[in-house]
């Protein structure tokens, strides 16, 4: 790998899309600690030491919304547009269009799409989280409101922060394009690695007083088995077998027989469902806090119990969040699979399956395939979700070295980086490191 690397380093091509992904990065963590005008930063962490939802929010937004500053929602509006464009491709015939038929032009225009939805996105999530900041207690937001005096200070809040996605946007595309690996995916990894020294200093410290060398060695244990399952679920697939019939057109084979396989992975939604169940469990929370000193008192205490009920620390949450972190991994991977229409393009190419009839036969079979190895996925996924809560219970110690969800995305990413650096090494005959 060392030998890779150096190889790597050695090629002038490869050297700049390095240093220029390495260059991104740093522009990215220097804007993550310029902080919005008018934040109270005494406030503002004293509100996330007791707020468990906020901390969920700052994974996605990469570490800058503990610093409110100007990227502070960081790329997460821009994958809430992905998801949402992607759910609505096989419902609206006109995008289904241009999925199958448009080819390059129609993935930009898509693209450009999901562009335009993550603008108002970002802009209702920059006013929801302002206005959730500006009610907490003490309030980190001094002046705040679209209706009063206050409103040239929210209105110019919210288009810095919308603002701030989109230049975050446009710079991972400089680095998908220019650079290494996936753009969006790299800066929410530089942002949660960024974290690392802040978060192996709470767990050494247990946060006030030093933790018991059992409970270091139990998370750093916890942690290195679980990436280990992580990588082991991310690169699972389970190889179909194919075969191609000959086709002779007069006296001459136009193509000649052979086989493949379909790679169905175990795990195809990757932390997608996390995402979607995160989301769902944190909006009851996120709109009660609106409510949690309301001038009626049942307002105030119906406020107050959803808060409770809807905290990360009971069980009901945890139980419901590995719920639907299952179910939505069985209906991602199954809009993702049916968009891929694998049974329509082998019959149309002359594949077929050994012992499968072509067209709805070999629909359902791969269906029921995929069915089985997605249980193992969902159930592992749901598993990481909730690791932080039964580490907390079984070794009694509230801190972890990175959050799960942190995990599945650090690692995911890893990989992904590692095999384009792969394939970039392959193409210019020099030996890679993934064996």
């Amino acid at each position: 790998m060392l030998q890779a690397l150096v190889n790597a380093w050695r090629i002038p091509d490869l050297r700049r899309k390095i240093l220029f992904t390495l260059g991104i990065l740093v522009i990215f963590r220097m804007l993550a600690q310029i902080t919005l005008p008018g934040i109270d930063i005494a406030a503002l962490r004293q509100v996330f030491r007791d707020n468990e939802v906020l901390n969920l929010l700052n994974v996605f937004s990469g570490g800058t919304l503990s610093t409110f500053s100007v990227v502070a929602m960081g790329v997460y509006p821009y994958i809430t547009a992905s998801i949402i464009m992607q759910l609505l491709v096989p419902i609206i015939p006109r995008l289904t269009e241009l999925s199958k038929e448009g080819g390059e032009q129609g993935r930009n225009r898509i693209n450009r799409y999901t562009h335009y939805l993550t603008v108002p996105l970002a802009a209702l999530q920059g006013y929801g989280q302002a206005t959730l900041l500006s009610t907490s207690s003490p309030p980190v937001v001094a002046e705040f409101g679209l209706f009063g005096p206050a409103w040239l200070t929210t209105l110019s809040l919210v288009i810095t922060m919308t603002a701030g996605t989109m230049l975050l946007v446009w710079m991972g595309e400089l680095i998908t394009e220019q650079g290494i690996g996936n753009g969006i995916s790299i800066l929410i990894f530089g942002g949660i690695v960024a974290q690392l020294p802040t978060l192996a200093g709470n767990v050494l410290t247990g946060g006030s007083a030093f933790a018991s060398f059992f409970q270091i060695v139990a998370i750093i244990a916890i942690t290195l088995l679980t990436i280990v399952g992580i990588v082991l679920i991310t690169v699972g697939e389970r190889r179909i077998p194919v075969q191609y019939a000959r086709r002779v057109r007069g006296n001459r084979v136009v193509r000649g027989g052979g086989s493949t396989h379909i790679p169905l992975k175990v795990n195809y939604a990757g932390m997608i469902p996390l995402i979607f169940a995160l989301s769902i469990m944190i909006f009851p929370a996120t709109l009660a806090s609106f409510f949690r000193n309301a001038r009626t008192d049942w307002v105030r205490s119906t406020a107050q119990f959803v808060e409770r009920v809807a905290n990360p620390g009971a069980t009901l949450y945890q139980l419901t969040f590995f719920v639907m972190v299952v179910v939505f991994t069985y209906f991602y991977t199954l809009v993702i699979f049916q968009q891929q229409n694998i049974p329509e393009n082998l019959q149309r190419q002359g594949g077929f399956i050994p012992g499968i009839r072509p067209g709805p036969n070999t629909a359902r079979y791969l269906q029921r395939v995929l069915n089985r190895i997605t249980l193992i996925g969902a159930l592992f996924l749901g598993l990481v979700a909730i690791l932080p809560w039964i580490v907390g219970l079984l070794i009694r110690s509230p801190n972890v070295l990175i959050s799960s969800t942190s995990l599945l995305i650090v690692v995911g990413v890893a990989i992904d980086t590692m095999r384009q650096l792969e394939a970039q090494l392959l193409m210019r005959n020099y030996e890679g490191f993934i064996k």
